[in-house]
């Protein structure tokens, strides 16, 4: 599944200098004291390997985990935690490219029928096996009606165990990506039994893992911190942890600064890019990025004036994207034109620059014409002087993302005003009609567990889980199952270029800036991925001490 930063790994991913530059922020300030202070931080997807094992770190959150259960939900925070207790089908790497995980193998034997080499010596945490069996159950239950994972399954017309260590997935068609999506929350494997007997309480507080991956939760304070401990009895010995244990505590951007700076926190990955600008002029913190999938983007719902495709294109045309990258990001993101990042041209990515710098219609900074062309869109409409809501969860990037459409709504005669909805229920968008219904956009950062821009694009069909209904368009879906066909990169990338164009065309959601993957880390430990591998990968693994 896609997933956004509130809600919350594949073939191999290659950024061409020119994208990597552009999306490292290589400079900006943060306000008063590091604002004469330009922030360099290094683009890649390590950080300088660890030169011996650590006790204990804590670890910052930017919200407090929801569930453990992935078909329910999967916030970032869900994610950070599950990436080092969960283990998957296949694995992301830290360099986003594809490795095999409780798989051993995975084949496509013909254009529909892919099978899986399921490993024999994995255990659950419980010291039970990873049964061929318990795998098959588990793609089962992602694949369920309702599940959170099941649009990753929606090619698939059959899953059957084919041999004591195989399952063989039977398509209705070449699906290009569904190898990509088994290292994301839609591969994890889980122990059947732990989830039967927990029921309902399985993935809250206190209950009992249901995963085989090198960390196990022990400890769950709501409210307060969350715990992960080495499993000692982990069977991937090619993986030796280096920190016993990690605590995760959760706190709003400032606080989290105040957290590394004082030394109460090692590390975090964080939301807002422009909150590392507070760390430009520390001695004892060190900020990283890499690379992402992620983008700002405006989400729009179905509730009025927004289900015409003209208001939602003067919208994007009045947007100024500059002025939020340098208020909210303080210069750390990119003002971007489609819904996903860079770090998703994992193929074709010369393609891929080219149609993004031919696309219309998401100015950086609008110019006389921008503003005019939306003017007259409206009016065309005869949506002059209607209302707007766009929504915000009180957060600065949220609020500042929100006051910029507002800004841009009024200058094109429209009428608009904030909703602040707070942030435990803000990710409800994605999954409560009542919700979304008391706004007309919401802003958030969302991104794919896939380096291919298709899995995004996806979300266009008119059957798409998060298709809130402003967009239907039959030879769109058509386009999206012939991209899943292709698995001829340079034909999916021209499909998928295509889809990309109708996207924006149509202002289905509203891009506004992208960020790469941004790490603030102590001085005193080293070894984790800088880039978005933290959120499928077992990063805390890698974890250790800069010196030995």
């Amino acid at each position: 599944m896609k997933k956004s930063l509130q809600t919350g790994a594949r073939v191999a991913l290659g950024l061409s200098a020119a994208a990597a530059l552009a999306l490292t922020g290589c400079s900006g300030s943060g306000g008063s004291s590091a604002e004469s202070t330009p922030l360099e931080a290094p683009f890649g997807d390590m950080t300088p390997a660890a030169a011996g094992p650590i006790d204990s770190v804590t670890w910052m959150l930017g919200s407090e985990p929801t569930t453990m259960d992935s078909d329910i939900d999967a916030t970032t925070a869900d994610d950070t935690v599950l990436a080092n207790v969960c283990d998957r089908l296949m694995q992301v790497q830290p360099d986003l490219t594809l490795g095999n995980g409780i798989a051993s193998e995975a084949e496509w034997i013909d254009d529909t029928h892919v099978v899986f080499t399921i490993r024999q010596d994995a255990t659950f945490h419980d010291g039970s096996q990873v049964s061929t069996g318990d795998v098959l159950w588990s793609m089962q239950r992602h694949a369920a009606e309702g599940a959170a994972e099941s649009d990753e399954y929606q090619n698939v017309v059959s899953m059957d165990q084919t041999g004591d260590d195989q399952i063989t997935v039977t398509m209705t068609q070449p699906d290009a990506i569904f190898l990509q999506a088994m290292a994301g929350d839609g591969g994890i494997v889980w122990n059947p039994r732990v989830i039967e007997a927990e029921g309902d309480d399985f993935g809250g507080p206190g209950s009992a893992s249901a995963c085989s991956g090198p960390y196990q939760i022990t400890a769950w304070e709501p409210g307060s911190q969350l715990t992960i401990e080495k499993f000692d009895g982990y069977w991937n010995t090619d993986i030796d942890a280096s920190a016993e244990q990690v605590v995760f505590r959760w706190a709003d951007e400032s606080a989290i600064a105040n957290s590394l700076t004082a030394g109460e926190a090692q590390g975090a990955y964080l939301e807002n890019a422009g909150s590392a600008a507070a760390f430009a002029q520390s001695a004892d913190v060190s900020v990283f990025q890499g690379p992402s999938t992620n983008a700002w983007v405006l989400e729009t719902t179905d509730r009025g004036i927004l289900t015409d495709a003209a208001v939602r294109r003067a919208l994007s045309l009045a947007l100024d994207r500059e002025g939020v990258a340098a208020a909210a990001f303080s210069g750390l993101a990119q003002p971007w034109k489609t819904p996903v990042g860079a770090g998703a041209w994992g193929y074709e990515v010369e393609a891929f620059e080219a149609a993004f710098d031919e696309l219309d219609g998401a100015p950086a900074t609008p110019s006389e014409d921008d503003l005019a062309q939306a003017e007259q869109l409206i009016a065309d409409a005869g949506a002059a002087g209607e209302q707007l809501v766009v929504a915000s969860n009180g957060s600065s990037s949220h609020n500042v993302i929100a006051n910029a459409l507002v800004a841009a709504a009024k200058g094109i005669g429209l009428e608009a005003e904030i909703l602040v909805v707070p942030q435990a229920q803000y990710g409800d968008f994605y999954s409560d009609a009542e919700l979304r219904g008391q706004a007309d956009l919401w802003p958030d950062e969302y991104y794919i567990s896939k380096n291919d821009p298709l899995g995004f694009y996806k979300n266009g069909k008119s059957d798409a889980s998060v298709n809130f209904g402003v967009f239907q368009d039959p030879e769109y879906d058509r386009i999206v199952d012939e991209a899943y066909a292709a698995t001829d990169d340079a034909e999916r990338a021209e499909l998928t270029i295509d889809l990309q164009q109708r996207w924006v065309e149509n202002a289905v959601w509203i891009p506004v800036v992208a960020t790469p993957s941004t790490l603030v880390m102590s001085d005193a430990v080293t070894g984790v991925p800088s880039s978005a591998a933290f959120i499928y990968y077992p990063w805390a693994a890698d974890l250790g001490t800069a010196e030995g």
